[in-house]
C-alpha cells in the first residue's frame, strides 16, 4: 500500500506519506517541501499491518488531508528511522531498484557499504552534511570525511599502480597506521559515499561512481596481494557491487541520451 496526502490551511502546509511492505510500515511526513521524519513500524502479520495502514489513512483524511498526486518521490530524500537503522522503506526507490542484494542493508557486515564502522560513519557524515543542506561535492566528500572531520589520511585509489607498487605502499606507515588499513578506510568510505548518495538521493554523482569501480578493484587486488582472502566469499561481495553500479551507470547514461 502506497498513499500521499496533503494538508494546508492558513496556518500550515504539511505532506504525509506511508508505504507497506510485507510486515512493515513507513510513514514519513512534515512540512511540505522538506524531507520530513521518517517512521518504520513492525507487526505479527501482513493482515495487520495493512490494517493500521488503512486505519491510519483514514484518520489522517478525517483530519482534512487530500490525496497528494504531486507528492515526487523521485526528487525526495530517504534518511533511515534512528531506532530502526538501514531500512528498505527508507531507501531511495533508485537504490531499491538497482541494489537488491540483502547485504546493503547489514550494518555488521565488515565487506557490506555500509557494515564496517567505517562505511556506518561515513553515511552519517553524508546523512548529517544533506540534512544541513550543506553544499556538497560528492566526488570529493570521501577526502572531506576521512581528511577534514576525522583528521586521518586519504588515499585515492590508483588503477595504473603496478602489483608491486600497491605491495609497497600497503606496507607503507601513515601517522602510524600500515598502509594497507588507510587503504581500505578509504575505499570504505568511498563506497559508503557512493552508495549512500544513491540510497538517500536515488542519484550517483558520475565520477564518484567510477571512484566507487576503482575502490572496488583495489580492494579485490589487496584480498589478492596482501590479506591471501579466501577468494570466493570476498568476490562476491565485490562482483555485485560491480555490477549493479555498472548497471546503474548504464541505465542513467541511457536516461540521458533520451532526454
Amino acid at each position: 500500500m502506497i498513499q500521499a496526502l496533503h494538508f494546508k490551511d492558513e496556518k500550515s502546509d504539511k505532506f504525509w506519506f506511508i508505504e507497506t511492505l510485507d510486515c512493515e510500515l513507513m510513514v514519513n511526513y512534515g512540512k511540505t517541501g522538506t524531507t520530513g521524519k521518517y517512521e518504520i513500524k513492525e507487526f505479527d502479520t501482513v493482515e495487520e499491518c495493512e490494517k493500521e495502514a488503512l486505519k491510519l489513512i483514514n484518520s489522517k483524511k478525517k483530519k482534512g488531508y487530500q490525496e497528494f498526486p504531486e507528492f515526487d518521490r523521485d526528487n525526495h530524500y530517504y534518511f533511515d528511522d534512528e531506532e530502526c537503522g538501514l531500512h528498505i522503506l527508507t531507501s531511495h526507490i533508485n537504490f531499491r531498484k538497482y541494489f537488491t542484494d540483502e547485504f546493503y542493508y547489514d550494518c555488521g557486515d565488515e565487506e557490506a557499504p555500509f557494515g564496517s564502522d567505517e562505511g556506518n560513519d561515513a553515511l552519517y557524515e553524508l546523512q548529517e552534511a544533506i540534512q544541513k543542506k550543506k553544499k556538497i561535492n560528492f566526488f570529493d566528500f570521501p577526502k572531506v570525511i576521512i581528511e577534514k572531520i576525522w583528521e586521518m589520511d586519504y588515499l585515492s585509489p590508483d588503477v595504473e599502480k603496478t602489483d608491486e607498487e600497491l605491495k609497497e605502499e600497503a606496507k607503507t606507515k601513515y601517522n602510524g597506521l600500515l598502509g594497507d588499513q588507510v587503504i581500505l578506510q578509504s575505499d570504505q568510505v568511498v563506497l559508503a559515499v557512493t552508495f549512500g548518495q544513491a540510497k538517500i538521493t536515488g542519484k550517483i554523482d558520475s565520477d564518484l561512481l567510477e571512484l566507487a569501480l576503482k575502490s572496488l578493484t583495489r580492494i579485490d587486488r589487496l584480498n589478492r596481494l596482501i590479506w591471501n582472502w579466501d577468494k570466493e566469499e570476498a568476490t562476491y561481495y565485490i562482483e555485485t557491487m560491480r555490477k549493479d553500479l555498472i548497471k546503474f551507470k548504464e541505465d542513467s547514461q541511457k536516461r540521458l541520451l533520451q532526454n
